[in-house]
């Protein structure tokens, strides 16, 4: 008796995963060198672009232009052949995405002002293998056999296949060194549909994230009090050097030495945040089937109240410190960590409108303006109702229930708009 089991095929499943390299002086000074010839090379093809007939702006004429070029030019031969192909395409790339009304057009990449990259198209030249727990070797063209940081397991060696590989990779350098951006590609089973409970989520400032069912997610400063004052310090030092680099002159030595001191202790903070929405969206996703948060337009939120000249602005500083703590709180990448991570274990993310989810009752359903006395506690207006709790679990109960009422937004020629579901979701007890 042979039994039929329904399974659903095989999803293709394509992410990337960056991790820290541990190069020497020789090997970060070889990658300085690559990344500031594809710097080059790409401004060159930028000039030829612009010089060229548009009849004559082929890829077969810019791929001649560029084996020339490294005929010409010594200093480009320290780019590999491969990773000069990757600029020319990608190159290419950014005119479709500029016709296509995706992107501006393609310009002029500046030495300080562009990140420094370079393309290892082909992931059979890298040759990864795990070394122990915590490291992994790779090949680097032109630079040699270089350790990184293993954080999460890659199909490689016995585990690698025609489906399950890595594609390439990509060194990106920041203001804590030089990193590598694997291509993977897997072949995954569809998930089930997760069977965990729904939840609304309110995102603030004072509580990052608050759920419907009373849990928080908090976190406290990202750097410690040392590392603040040491940001302090190679603040002010900049602002003195600042004052003796004249009107259009290039930065000193001693002063892009103090704006890397800066960006090294911003760029600690930025990773220490990315990691705790990491961990916590991780574990909303695993708890919760389908996760509603409001359709937030940041952009608008952030916005500068200083106003015009005729009509200036009130409170300027404080709605100034109010951008930079929302800002600062990242809940745009929230929301884009949430969408995948639940599709990625069964589960839903939906949108639902935000206006008077804060001074909306969840009990009774009253909208009084007054009903927020406070940034953590909510009183009802209504008399025959009275209820009092905390006013980020009260908004995020009022999310939960905009789902439930079929409120979802649905995005429709590029716009979202709001749909009422054909099936509405009994209401749990609060």
């Amino acid at each position: 008796m042979v039994a039929l089991v329904n399974q659903a095929a095989p999803v293709k499943n394509q992410f990337g995963h960056r991790a820290r390299l541990s190069l020497s002086p020789a090997g970060v000074r070889a990658v300085d060198e690559q990344a500031h010839a594809a710097r080059t090379l790409w401004n060159l093809l930028h000039v030829w672009w612009r010089m060229m007939p548009r009849e004559k702006r082929t890829l077969a004429k810019a791929d001649a232009a560029i084996r020339q070029a490294r005929k010409d030019i010594d200093f480009l031969a320290d780019l590999p052949a491969q990773a000069a192909q990757a600029v020319l395409k990608t190159y290419f790339r950014a005119w479709k995405n500029c016709w296509e009304g995706r992107a501006d057009a393609p310009d002029f990449k500046g030495r300080f002002r562009s990140v420094m990259s370079v393309d290892v198209p082909q992931g059979r030249d890298l040759h990864i293998t795990r070394v122990h727990r915590r490291w992994g070797m790779v090949n680097l063209p032109k630079v040699g056999r270089v350790r990184f940081r293993w954080t999460r397991d890659l199909p490689v060696g016995n585990r690698a296949d025609a489906q399950n590989r890595i594609t390439g990779a990509r060194l990106v350098k920041d203001a804590l060194g030089w990193h590598i951006a694997f291509r993977v590609q897997t072949l995954e089973n569809k998930p089930e549909p997760h069977q965990g409970p729904d939840v609304g989520i309110d995102m603030g400032i004072a509580v990052p994230l608050a759920l419907s069912n009373g849990e928080t997610f908090e976190h406290g400063e990202w750097l410690t009090e040392k590392e603040k004052a040491r940001l302090l310090y190679w603040e002010q030092r900049a602002a003195q050097r600042k004052k003796h680099r004249g009107p259009g002159e290039r930065a000193s030595r001693r002063l892009q030495h103090t704006y890397d001191r800066i960006a090294g202790l911003r760029a600690k903070a930025k990773r220490r945040a990315l990691d705790w929405q990491h961990r916590t969206t991780t574990a909303i996703a695993r708890s919760y089937g389908t996760v509603v948060v409001e359709a937030l337009t940041v952009t608008n939120m952030v916005k500068s109240g200083r106003g015009t000249i005729e009509a200036p602005g009130k409170n300027v500083a404080q709605k100034s410190g109010l951008n930079r703590a929302i800002s600062g709180e990242a809940w745009g990448r929230t929301v884009t960590l949430l969408t995948y991570k639940t599709a990625q274990r069964g589960g839903i993310l939906v949108k639902v409108p935000a206006p008077g989810t804060s001074q909306r009752c969840s009990v009774c359903g009253l909208t009084a303006p007054g009903s927020r006395e406070s940034q953590a506690m909510f009183v009802c207006k209504n008399s025959a109702c009275g209820w009092t709790g905390n006013a980020d679990h009260n908004a995020a109960r009022n999310v939960l229930h905009l789902y439930r009422a079929g409120l979802a937004l649905v995005p429709a020629a590029g716009r979202a708009v709001v749909r009422r579901a054909k099936r509405v979701k009994p209401a749990t007890a609060r």
